[in-house]
């Protein structure tokens, strides 16, 4: 099977690209499943009710996200629905929502997807090393194929989650810096991997956000209101091929794709 897996969605700019890109994709590489980062498609800051439905009316399966899942909060509701969202599934219990969930193909193959969040320069959830160890046992009763979003600020976390699930998932997917990293591989074990799966939105921009606000807080240290670029639109990620029978990923190839 193969599955199409978008980094984060930022605004207008990542949805457009999203409406216009994916169709295409799908089409020309032959795409069974369509998982994206929509934390932030609702003007660079979380996700609400309406964008996710935008998002859901396409070729997109499922929509995992990270620590800016609250920041709509009209986002409460709809996410405890059965709706394919998920956010990370190491907030303490009683959290709304889930973090994980099963997706199938037409044909029937099926994929399980999770999504956790690091701690590394981040928020000081649950840890999610021994999350994700007894997910991916539970994930297994439903599916041999199981795709991980981990959504984590430092490289080295994540990289020591791919070592740690290598063997035990299809792939281990970074999310969250918004800068696509050029490490994909596939370890002996049959487990795709890539640190950062990108940003989808404006390039021409500080990881998607007007150039200028940033960079008045970086010279100036003082707070300002950021808002999502325009300019050279792209959509980033990677596209897999997982032996649905056996959960081994075949292959990883990673996606940069300009809007004309």
């Amino acid at each position: 099977m193969k599955v199409l897996f978008v980094g984060d969605i930022i605004g207008k700019a990542g949805r457009r690209a999203v409406r216009e890109i994916i169709p295409r994709m799908v089409a020309s590489h032959a795409v069974d499943l369509v998982v994206v980062n929509g934390e932030n498609s609702a003007g660079g800051f979380g996700i609400t009710p309406q964008v996710a439905d935008e998002l859901l009316e396409g070729e997109i399966n499922l929509i995992t996200t990270g620590n800016h899942i609250w920041d709509k909060k009209e986002i409460i509701d709809y996410i405890d629905g059965d709706v394919p969202l998920i956010r990370p599934g190491n907030y303490p219990p009683g959290s709304p929502g889930k973090g994980r969930r099963l997706i199938e193909t037409a044909g029937g193959e099926k994929l399980t997807v999770l999504n956790a969040s690091g701690r590394v320069f981040m928020d000081n959830l649950d840890c999610p090393f021994r999350y994700l160890d007894a997910e991916v046992t539970a994930a297994k009763e439903e599916s041999a194929a199981i795709l991980v979003d981990f959504h984590a600020e430092a490289t080295s976390e994540k990289r020591a989650m791919g070592k740690f699930l290598d063997g035990r998932v299809s792939a281990v997917l970074g999310t969250h810096t918004h800068v696509q990293t050029a490490d994909e591989e596939v370890s002996s074990e049959g487990t795709g991997y890539i640190t950062d799966a990108g940003m989808t939105g404006a390039t021409d921009s500080v990881i998607g956000m007007k150039q200028e606000e940033p960079i008045h807080r970086f010279l100036t240290g003082m707070p300002v209101r950021f808002e999502t670029a325009k300019g050279g639109i792209e959509l980033q990620g990677v596209l897999l091929e997982i032996d649905a029978d056996s959960g081994r990923c075949l292959s990883i190839e990673r996606i940069k794709e300009k809007l004309q």
